[in-house]
């Protein structure tokens, strides 16, 4: 019965993936665009603001107990990298073709396993090893050497790809204590409070165009992490995972249709060098060949 229901659901988590992943890539049409004319600092601070406002019904409707934690210093540590985080990727966004700056946002799973390896303790597989080289290889032909140093951009990005890591593990290690809402809900207030500081010396008034896109980038990121977090409620993260980087293709796309702009050779090189190495990642290749060395 649950077999035949998973083999239901998995089209449906599919669908509702890449709807996550399509919300995403129109976020960051929005965050170029916002980017014209706001500075970095003020764009992240509507992100997280934003998020906060979606979480005000959830509140009232929990009560005094939905804030209770005993991982507070915890919470702030995450809130803290992924803010930085998000400070390099919305920069990447401005400044990059944006599906190269996608694949910057995307790639920071080539990183989780190392890191929870050093850090959670995590047995890391041969088959993850491969993996996070192989994907190192892909993020280093989208980031292109330049003249034998990385160009500032793609170290940007490339930090902030680890520091994504780095929450990412810091939330697998909360969601043993804490419920998902709870930690989204204390990123966006730890966000919105410490971006607040640098904002609020470039405060100025803003025109409805631009807070038009502002608003639309925090909202289309919140709701693409509903549809994502129930897509995973669905299937098993192995199975729809990879659909994900679907999202490059999607910025690709409007590149290519808002800004005239087209990957090089070296890009695509590395956005096949990712996909595979996602595609290592996935738990149902690697119970495969963990079954296959058994036999």
């Amino acid at each position: 019965m649950s077999s035949t229901t998973t083999t239901h659901n998995i089209p449906k988590a599919i669908g509702l993936l890449m709807l996550s992943a399509l919300l995403f890539s129109i976020m960051g049409v929005c965050i170029r665009y916002a980017s014209h004319t706001v500075d970095n600092p003020t764009i992240v601070f509507f992100r997280n603001v934003v998020g906060l406002f979606i979480f005000l019904p959830f509140i009232f409707k929990k009560g005094t107990a939905f804030f209770k934690t005993e991982k507070i210093w915890m919470h702030t540590w995450r809130s803290v990298v992924g803010l930085i985080a998000m400070y390099g990727f919305f920069y990447a966004i401005a400044h990059l073709k944006l599906s190269n700056a996608m694949v910057f946002t995307y790639s920071s799973p080539i990183f989780i396993p190392l890191i929870a390896w050093l850090f959670l303790k995590e047995k890391m597989t041969p088959s993850m090893l491969i993996a996070a080289v192989v994907g190192l290889f892909g993020v280093l032909f989208v980031a292109k050497p330049d003249a034998g140093m990385f160009n500032q951009l793609s170290l940007i990005g490339l930090t902030a790809s680890f520091l994504a890591a780095m929450a990412f593990v810091t939330v697998r290690a909360l969601t043993s204590t804490e419920p998902p809402e709870r930690i989204v809900f204390y990123f966006c207030f730890f966000g919105a409070l410490i971006s607040m500081v640098p904002m609020f010396w470039l405060w100025r008034p803003y025109a409805l165009q631009e807070l038009a896109f502002l608003i639309s980038a925090g909202l289309l990121a919140n709701i693409s992490q509903i549809f994502m977090s129930n897509a995973y409620k669905l299937a098993p993260a192995g199975q729809i995972g990879p659909v994900n980087y679907v999202a490059i293709i999607f910025a690709g796309i409007w590149g290519f249709l808002l800004w005239h702009e087209t990957p090089d050779a070296y890009s695509l090189v590395g956005f096949i060098f990712i996909f595979i190495a996602i595609l290592l990642c996935s738990p149902l290749l690697q119970n495969k060949f963990k079954r296959e060395k058994s036999e």
